[in-house]
C-alpha cells in the first residue's frame, strides 16, 4: 500500500508511536510518505520506503498567526494525488483531521480514505474546549476510519463527543528493539553508586504529568533509602520541580536530564520507573520502560491502569496520594526479589501484548478493513 502518516514530528507519545509504525510498515515493503512541518524526529536514518513532504507555511503579515491547518491540508491533497496514496492516516484529531477532511474534498477526481488516531489530549484537553469542541467532533466523525490507543480514550471520546461511529482500539506498541548497551556500568556509575537505586520519570514535564509529586516522594524515600531519581525530559513545569528539589535540600539525588533522543541506555540502568500522572490516554513511557524489565509505579489514571497491571508488573495507586506512591516503593526498595520477580512479569507482559509484531498486523488488517469500506 502506499500511505500517507501526519503527525507531530516533536518528543510526543503520537509523534514516536507514528513515526515507528511508518518505519515498521516501509520495512514490510509498503511505500510510506510522512506529511509534516519538520522531519519527525525519530526518523533520523535513511530508510528505503519512506518519504518526507514538508509542509511550508505562509508568512503574511495580515496572518498574526499562520494558517498551518490550511498548508496542511493543500499539501496532503498534493501527495495524495501526485503520489496516488491509498490511504491517509492521521494522528491527533486537531488539526491533522480537519485538514485531512479538507484535504479529501479538494480531491474532485480522487477517492481517499482517511483514518484517525486518537492519542489522548486531542480528546481529553484540547477537543472537550468548548472553542474546539464542535470542529473536533465533527472532524472524528468524517473519518472514515477511527482507533483509540485504549478502551479508556475510546469511552472517554463516546462520553465525550458522542461519538456513534465504531472506534478500534489498537493500543501503542513497544517502539524500539530492547538492547543493552556495552558500557552499561559506566553509565550506570555517571549517576549512582553501586548501593542506590535508580528511579527514573519520563515526560513532557506538563502540569498533568503531575512532576511536583515526584519530590515529596523522593523526600519521603530518601532518610531509608539510597536513592537517585532521573528526570528525562522538559516542559513547563520542570522548574518549578528544580525549585522543589533546592528547597528541600535534595539536589544532588535528583537529576534533570532534560530532552533525550536515546531513553534506550538510561532505561538500562533504571531500577524503577515513576509516572504519578494525573491523566495518561496510554503510558508509552510506562510501556517503554516495562520492556526493558522495570518495574513501574503509577497513578491509576486512565489508560494507565490497561499498561500497568498493579501486583504483576508494578503498583497503581490513586492520583496525589504521596505516602501511597511512598508506601509501594518501599515495598520494591526492601525486597530485592519481589522487585526482580515484577520486573520480569512487566517484560514479559509488554511483549506478549504491545510488540510491535503483535500491534502492526491490527493496522493492517483495520486499513484493509477502512479501505473495502
Amino acid at each position: 500500500m502506499k500511505i500517507g502518516i501526519t503527525c507531530y514530528p516533536t518528543y510526543g507519545g503520537s509523534g514516536v508511536v507514528a513515526t515507528e509504525l511508518g518505519k515498521k510498515l516501509a520495512e514490510l515493503g509498503h511505500e510510506i510518505h510522512f506529511i509534516s512541518y519538520a522531519l519527525p524526529y525519530r526518523l533520523n536514518t535513511f530508510t528505503t520506503n519512506i518519504f518526507f513532504h514538508e509542509v511550508e507555511v505562509l508568512h503574511y503579515p495580515l496572518f498574526e498567526y499562520p494558517p498551518y491547518s490550511l498548508s496542511l491540508a493543500s499539501k496532503m491533497a498534493e501527495i495524495i494525488e501526485y503520489q496516488n496514496l491509498d490511504l491517509l492516516h492521521v494522528h491527533y484529531a486537531i488539526p491533522h483531521a480537519t485538514s485531512a477532511f479538507l484535504a479529501k474534498h479538494l480531491l474532485e477526481s480522487r477517492e481517499i480514505k482517511v483514518i484517525t488516531t486518537l492519542h489522548g489530549t486531542d480528546i481529553t484537553l484540547l477537543g472537550s474546549d468548548p472553542s474546539f469542541f464542535k470542529i473536533t467532533k465533527f472532524s472524528i466523525e468524517q473519518s472514515d476510519g477511527i482507533t483509540a490507543v485504549s478502551n479508556y480514550l475510546k469511552r472517554e471520546t463516546k462520553d465525550v463527543f458522542g461519538i456513534k461511529k465504531h472506534i478500534e482500539v489498537i493500543p501503542n506498541f513497544i517502539p524500539f528493539e530492547v538492547s543493552t548497551p556495552i558500557n552499561r556500568n559506566d553509565l550506570r556509575a555517571r549517576f549512582a553508586g553501586e548501593d542506590e537505586h535508580i528511579i527514573t520519570h519520563i515526560s513532557n514535564f506538563r502540569p498533568l504529568k503531575r512532576i511536583s509529586d515526584i519530590v515529596p516522594i523522593a523526600q519521603k524515600l530518601l532518610p531509608k533509602h539510597k536513592i537517585k531519581v532521573l528526570m528525562v525530559g522538559d516542559g513547563p513545569e520542570r522548574y518549578h520541580a528544580e525549585e522543589q528539589a533546592r528547597q528541600a535540600n535534595i539536589w544532588e539525588q535528583i537529576i534533570f536530564l532534560g530532552k533525550q533522543e536515546n531513553i534506550k541506555d538510561i532505561l538500562s540502568i533504571t531500577d524503577i520507573a515513576l509516572f504519578p500522572s494525573a491523566s495518561e490516554s496510554f503510558g508509552l513511557a510506562a510501556l517503554e520502560s516495562m520492556a526493558f524489565g522495570i518495574p513501574v509505579i503509577s497513578s491509576n489514571a486512565g489508560g494507565l491502569n490497561e499498561v500497568n497491571q498493579t501486583g504483576l508488573t508494578g503498583y497503581t495507586v490513586n492520583v496525589g496520594e504521596i505516602d501511597a506512591f511512598v508506601a509501594a516503593f518501599e515495598d520494591l526498595l526492601q525486597d530485592p526479589d519481589k522487585k526482580a520477580t515484577m520486573g520480569r512479569a512487566a517484560q514479559k507482559f509488554a511483549r506478549d501484548h504491545y510488540a510491535a509484531e503483535i500491534v502492526i498486523p491490527k493496522y493492517l488488517q483495520y486499513y484493509e478493513t477502512v479501505i473495502r469500506g
